[in-house]
């Protein structure tokens, strides 16, 4: 294992969009498949689940975080997973498993993190056509290439000042940290699966990240009502981002790393119960801030829904990790069945939280009534649950 060497990080651009000079195409509106969730390239159900060899386990030490979701690694660097694809297929397998996964004081610069985050996807199967996501506030503040000659489009900038630029309102009113919960870009007809985050400034306390399985809350629903949920699809809105820009930059309509992902309007319909390919896993996935509603329901219904689902998911601490950010650690997280939410708790400080996250791609999201609950597999494998 190589040593954790010194690695410059990327200069910081925010509200430049001069320094913005990727060509986008010309997509207005809502994507072509933002409502047609079994169409396009990247619609491949995958019904076979995937095993890790267990080369990674023996060769570094971990701990789990909690019962249900997280893992430690210790004495290990990702750089040098990166170069052995049997010990990168069993790191994306286990973040699936575990819901996300850390490493301490990594030494990985930002392209490394790119083709870590892209890797990821390829090893487990992801679509040919689903690359690094490219968020559609880039425009609006990045990370610059190694050049220094423009922003990098598949690295997204994690500022405190940029977002008390971007919203206002979060200084000035203090909301309810449960507004927080997200999966990264689930408002994108192909949404995010592997997040890679590392976080290169921070302040002494402050800004820890919560994560939830969402394996763990369908879960925790009755037998019944899994199934009615099983039965509906959900729309996903991106309407924050939207009102961040108006005024200060414009959106990147796209591709923003597969073909479908395109358009200023950022919609996208999904089933609300999602089957992770790699796990074959069922995870509750209409929950968050960008689900906007349940489809083909009343507005009445669709209310009550959301709000009892909240409920289950801001009051399951037992299913959630909590991770105490040091200078250059790393996160990586599979956002088809983990929910995350940042503590804003540190908006008031000097310093600033800033963060380098690479995001992969997948596939279109979609239920396979043939997988089967975390706790069913596990149980069947004579695991423990």
């Amino acid at each position: 294992m190589s040593p954790p060497t010194a690695v410059e990080p990327p200069k910081p651009v925010i509200l430049d969009s001069k320094q913005f000079k990727k060509a986008g195409g010309d997509y207005k509106g809502l994507s072509p498949f933002f409502d047609k969730p079994t169409e396009g390239p990247s619609y491949q159900p995958n019904t076979k689940p995937l095993k890790a060899s267990g080369a990674l386990d023996e060769k570094y030490s971990f701990s789990e975080v909690s019962p249900v979701i997280g893992r430690e690694y210790t004495g290990a660097q990702l750089r040098d997973i990166l170069q052995d694809q049997e010990l990168l297929r069993d790191l994306a397998i286990t973040v699936s498993r575990r819901g996300v996964v850390f490493f301490r004081n990594q030494a990985l610069t930002a392209e490394e993190q790119k083709e870590l985050a892209d890797k990821l996807g390829v090893l487990t199967g992801k679509p040919s056509t689903s690359k690094l996501h490219i968020h559609p506030r880039t425009p609006g503040g990045g990370f610059l290439k190694p050049d220094g000659s423009e922003i990098d489009p598949e690295i997204t900038i994690i500022s405190s000042k940029l977002q008390k630029s971007l919203y206002e309102n979060r200084n000035r009113y203090k909301e309810n940290a449960s507004r927080g919960w997200h999966a990264d870009f689930a408002f994108e007809p192909i949404p995010s699966t592997y997040s890679v985050l590392k976080i290169i400034e921070k302040p002494e306390v402050g800004g820890d990240t919560l994560w939830i399985s969402g394996n763990g809350l369908y879960d925790k629903l009755s037998p019944s009502f899994r199934e009615y949920l099983e039965t509906l699809y959900a729309t996903f809105q991106g309407s924050g981002i939207e009102k961040a820009a108006q005024g200060k930059f414009d959106l990147f309509a796209g591709p923003r790393g597969a073909p479908e992902n395109v358009g200023t309007e950022l919609k996208a319909v999904h089933p609300a119960i999602r089957t992770n390919p790699v796990t074959g896993w069922k995870s509750l996935y209409a929950a968050g801030a960008q689900f906007s509603h349940f489809n083909d329901i009343t507005e009445d219904e669709s209310g009550a829904l959301q709000r009892y689902l909240k409920s289950v998911l801001i009051g399951s601490h037992d299913l959630q990790a909590r991770f105490k950010w040091g200078k250059n650690d790393v996160a990586i997280w599979d956002n088809r069945s983990v929910f995350h939410s940042a503590t804003n708790d540190y908006f008031e400080t000097a310093v600033e939280r800033l963060g380098v996250r690479t995001v992969g791609l997948g596939e279109r999201p979609y239920f396979d009534p043939k997988s089967k609950s975390r706790s069913d597999d596990l149980r069947e494998s004579g695991l423990s649950v």
